[in-house]
């Protein structure tokens, strides 16, 4: 189905946006409205009337593509995964394709910004694309040959709840600005389990690193700030997480061996990542070469609407 107007929306925690782009990729109109976190009946109306009124503005009958927290289970036709709970075991899909008249096409948000990026974005043209997002969680998606690819379970990509490979045994036993817990069995995470990468590579995990080894409970933004002002325990705190990023991603290079990783959110605004992360992966990746770029997104926050936009010629 090829349609002129493509109708994407992103459907966050507290916020949805939506844009409508033209046949070329470009953008007509955008809007944003807030999520009605915790009801369900309305979240499903606030996305269906902003898919209505994006397609009026934009000039025409669209497809609507909806990016979103979790998945839809192949098994079930429910959401899981989601951290915007209020969707979890509903059938989101089912009943925003009732309450447009027409089908509507689902995705997780970390797919759809994979998807965003390899489509016209920082990974264009590249065949295999394993896009990141190191934000409040750590989330990923991954495109082959321009399409998402989501896995018989549905969660292709999600790498952060994988458990830290090569996890450093010594770190305790480090003082002053090498301070910190070790990496094994490591801190919990929310989905029951220890030591996932989430836990480590998230903007939170990285401001709890900081606030075991110095004391001083900052975010991620000002523990940036404070490393390019020559803070010891900051700069070495940006160390640690340069070294398990890197490890982390060699992991998805010996599987999957991207010819681009994207990455987006929060974190990625550590410019010094893209070069700092790359020589670090190399001992770790089974390869004498690794020509697996590390690039940052070229949509940034817009890339899941995007991608989301982008879906019905993707799945």
């Amino acid at each position: 189905m090829t349609q002129a107007i493509r109708v994407g929306l992103d459907l966050g925690g507290t916020k949805i946006e939506g844009i409508a782009l033209d046949p070329d990729g470009f953008e007509r109109v955008r809007r944003r409205v807030p999520t009605p976190r915790g009801d369900y009946p309305a979240t499903v109306e606030a996305v269906a009337a902003l898919a209505e009124e994006l397609e009026h503005a934009g000039g025409g009958r669209a497809t609507v593509g909806v990016g979103m927290p979790g998945v839809m289970s192949p098994a079930t036709g429910l959401v899981k995964n989601a951290n915007s709970t209020w969707l979890i075991g509903r059938p989101f899909a089912a009943d925003l394709s009732a309450r447009l008249g027409r089908e509507v096409r689902c995705a997780n948000d970390a797919n759809c910004f994979a998807l965003s990026e390899a489509v016209d974005g920082a990974a264009a043209g590249a065949r295999t694309v394993f896009g990141v997002i190191v934000g409040t969680g750590t989330g990923g998606g991954i495109v082959v040959d321009g399409r998402v690819l989501p896995g018989a379970n549905a969660i292709a990509g999600e790498w952060g709840h994988n458990p830290m490979p090569w996890p450093r045994l010594d770190l305790s036993r480090r003082s002053g600005a090498e301070a910190t817990e070790a990496e094994w069995p490591g801190p919990p995470c929310y989905c029951g389990r220890t030591g996932c990468i989430e836990t480590f590579l998230s903007g939170p995990g990285l401001a709890r690193d900081y606030a075991a080894a110095a004391g001083d409970p900052i975010d991620a933004v000002a523990i940036g700030a404070r490393a390019a002002s020559g803070d010891l325990h900051a700069e070495a705190c940006l160390r640690r997480y340069e070294d398990r990023m890197a490890r982390a991603l060699a992991s998805v290079v010996n599987l999957l061996d991207p010819d681009v990783i994207v990455l987006g959110g929060g974190m990625s605004n550590l410019d010094r990542l893209y070069t700092t992360v790359p020589p670090l992966w190399r001992p770790y990746v089974f390869s004498d070469t690794v020509t697996t770029r590390l690039v940052k997104a070229a949509h940034g926050d817009s890339s899941g609407v995007r991608g989301a936009a982008w879906l019905w010629e993707s799945l």
